[in-house]
Formats: C-alpha cells, structure tokens, sequence
C-alpha cells in the first residue's frame, strides 16, 4: 500500500513538472512568435512600404492587441492599395481603418473607412455599430440613430448599443422615443449620471414633469449634471407657480463650481425672475448685473435693470405695480385723495376691483359746485390702447361722472390721445403716475 502511494505521489510531480515545462515552452514558444511577425514584416516593409505580407501579419497582430496608434497607419495604407492587390479584404481593412481611427479620436478620418465598409456590406453588425458611434462622436445625433437601430437588430443582446442609442435619440429631441432605450442603459449602467439626468430631461420633455422632478432633485448636488438639474427643477416650480421654491433651486446652482457660462447665465436670469415674483428686487438686480458684466444684452437684462432699479428707488411704484390686489387697491384710493386739498372734502363712493384694472368713484366739493369723478388704474407696463380709452369714456358716460381720470404705468397709444381730445376724460402716464407716488404716504 505504501508503495503504490509513493508512486502516485511520483507520477503526479512528474505530470506537474511537465505541465510547468510545457507551459514555459509554449510561453517562450509564443513571444518568439510574435517578435518574429514583427521582426520579418518590418524588414519586408523596409523594402517595399507596400509589401502585403508585411502589412497583413503586422496590421493582424497590432489590431487583435488593441494597439490602434500603431495598426491604424498600416490598415490606411492597406486600403488605399486594396484596389490593386487581390490578397487584401477590401471589407476587412476599410473597417479597421475605421474603427482604428475612431479609437484613437480620428472622427473625420474614421468615416473613410466606415463608408466604405458600409456600401460594401450593409449588414454587418460591426460597420453599422461603429458608424453610428463615429456620427455620435461628430454630434450627427440623427444619422446616428438609424446606425444605431440597424445594429441592435443584429445584435439585440449587445448591452453598448442602448447608450448610445438612447442619448442619441435624447439629444436629436426624439425625447418620448429615447425614454425606453435610456431606462435599459441605466439598467446596464446605473452609476452613469448623465444617462438619469437625461431621463428625466426627456420625462420632463414628454410632459412627466413630476417624475421627472424627482430625479432633478436627486441630482441637485451632483458636480456634473447639479447646475442644470437645479434650473430644471426652478423652471418647474416657476411653471407650478412656486417662486420660493424656484429660489432655492437656482441659488443651490449658483454654488456649483466649473459650470459653461451659458448654463449659468440662464440660471442667473431665471434667479432674478424669481427674486422680482417674490419682490427680492435686491437680490434680483444683484443677479442680473452679473449677467451685464459677462453678457450684456443677454435676452430683456438692459431693460429690466432699468426698470427694477426705478422701481427700487420708490416704494409706492413696487406696490403699484408688484405688490398683492389689497395693496394695490390701498395704494389707488391714497392716489386718489392725494390729488384733491382737503377743503374739497373728497369723499369715496365705490371702488371696483377687475383682473384687469381698479376703479373709484369720488364725490368731489368745490366753491359753487359738486362733482363725480371716476378714477382708473391700470398696472399695465405697456401700452394702453384706444378701445381701453373709449370702453373708460363709455363707463364715465354711464355713470354721469363729470370728469374720468385713467391712470396708467405705462403709456397711452396715439389713436387713444386723439380720441380723448375734446372729452372730460384725462389720460395719466407713466411719469405723471410717479409725481404722484412720491407725495403719497403710505405709512
């Protein structure tokens, strides 16, 4: 017994012993191998730059070791020779020149190659696949989507092509469309933030605003895609009527760093559209003289520096024209008293509140005399138009006031001058407005 276990042992070393020695062999026997491919194809290339069994072999081992710098240099000589040399695939080296190429960043020189590979044999799974990549890559977004598709009905199991089809589908604005492929990418790759900030753009695009509200919020602080998560997310809740919550978006965006100036432009425009809805008018011109420092005439900024930094000087005009309807209706019947002496005994008589305008009626004493007066306003910014005017003398009309004053924060169109002209009725612009603010007291 003890005999045939010494010979077990025996036989066993023996077999390892030869497997180390085989390997060893097969390991030198290999390297030989390929220092003698390159070895033998670099003295035929010295010859003669053209010599096909010196391109094959070496092209052959350098691509199959992913060594793009060097196998692309000899798959683009390859192919421009393939014409006269039988012994080349035409197929083979004009789509590894075109992958080479597109490994190593050669976009333009890549499409070479593909187009070649691709009018010779439509169908193959490699040609199809790395062109759309190229297209991708060269911001060709829709011709790289049909690439794209042809690839997957080849190879449906392949896991790299829903990436890329489905950013490219999100960002030739296919977005309803884009939304199935991006969930299997994020399934493949769930760490990879741009394809979730890209769901929920394309959610928020196809009108799944609040769905996608939810992953904006998750990627708020996230040093890539947060800034524009955070205007994402202020623009919805602007939309929703929700300033407050708009500020904190866009003021968590202003505290990322490394942001385009673009982006953050826009976020500071939209920072100080929120600012103003919630009266911050501080903070709102802070916002947009940072925009004129960098982008001047950037969308409306000119005029509305000028016109929230008059507004910032007088507090009467921000109610005027910001502040809730109470205020507003507290500030007109102020305006109105403030416009007669006290001895006239102004005295109100009605006041009617419309989205569009506030009206009061004063009874008005003088010396040898007693008056109605229907007073205006408007909170419009623009321009008062002639139909206004007439349905405010109609009103005056009706009521048998003696005189109609319109007040505006804007101004008056010519044909409603002209047509005030001749009746009891007085058109108050904007400047005439703000004298009389300046003497109102609201306190």
């Amino acid at each position: 017994m003890s005999v045939l276990i010494a010979v077990v042992i025996v036989v066993a070393f023996g077999a390892l012993l030869l497997a180390i020695t085989t390997g060893k062999k097969k390991g030198g026997k290999k390297q030989k191998g390929r220092a003698q491919i390159i070895r033998d194809a670099n003295r035929k290339l010295s010859q003669d730059p053209h010599n096909t069994d010196g391109l094959i072999p070496l092209g052959e081992l350098y691509y199959n070791e992913r060594a793009w710098d060097k196998a692309y240099p000899l798959y683009e000589t390859m192919m421009s020779i393939a014409p006269a040399h039988r012994e080349l695939n035409p197929f083979q080296v004009s789509l590894r020149q075109g992958i080479c190429a597109l490994k190593l960043n050669k976009i333009q020189e890549s499409f070479k190659g593909l187009g070649v590979a691709y009018n010779i044999n439509k169908q193959d799974f490699d040609v199809n696949y790395y062109l759309g990549v190229a297209c991708y890559k060269n911001n060709e977004f829709d011709k790289a989507v049909p690439c794209f598709k042809k690839a997957l009905i080849l190879r449906p199991d392949f896991s790299g092509i829903n990436i890329y089809l489905g950013l490219a589908l999100y960002k030739s604005k296919h977005y309803r469309e884009a939304l199935p492929y991006i969930k299997r990418a994020i399934d493949e790759n769930p760490e990879n933030k741009e394809l979730l900030f890209s769901m929920a753009d394309a959610m928020n695009e196809s009108g799944m605003g609040d769905k996608a509200m939810k992953i904006f919020m998750h990627l708020r602080p996230n040093p890539d895609f947060g800034a524009r998560s955070c205007l994402a997310a202020g623009l919805f809740h602007i939309k929703m009527n929700q300033p407050d919550k708009a500020i904190q978006d866009f003021e968590i965006a202003l505290k990322h760093q490394n942001v385009p100036q673009d982006t953050m432009t826009e976020i500071r425009y939209r920072y100080a559209t929120a600012c103003f809805m919630t009266n911050m008018i501080t903070k709102g011109l802070d916002a947009l003289k940072e925009i004129q420092s960098t982008t001047p005439n950037y969308k409306d900024v000119p005029s509305l520096l000028a016109r929230y930094q008059e507004l910032n000087q007088n507090k009467n005009l921000q109610i005027y024209l910001m502040s809730t309807s109470s205020d507003f209706v507290a500030l007109c019947r102020r305006v109105v008293m403030q416009c007669y002496k006290r001895q006239n005994s102004p005295r109100i008589l009605d006041i009617a509140v419309t989205p569009e305008f506030v009206e009061i009626s004063m009874n008005v004493e003088f010396a040898r005399s007693e008056e109605i007066h229907l007073y205006r306003f408007y909170r419009t910014t623009g321009s008062v138009g002639e139909l206004a005017v007439r349905d405010f003398h109609a009103k005056v009309s009706d009521t048998k006031a003696d005189k109609g004053i319109c007040v505006s924060a804007g101004n008056y169109s010519e044909e409603a001058r002209r047509f005030s002209e001749g009746r009891p009725i007085d058109l108050v612009e904007k400047d005439g407005l703000i004298k009389i603010l300046k003497k109102v007291d609201m306190s």
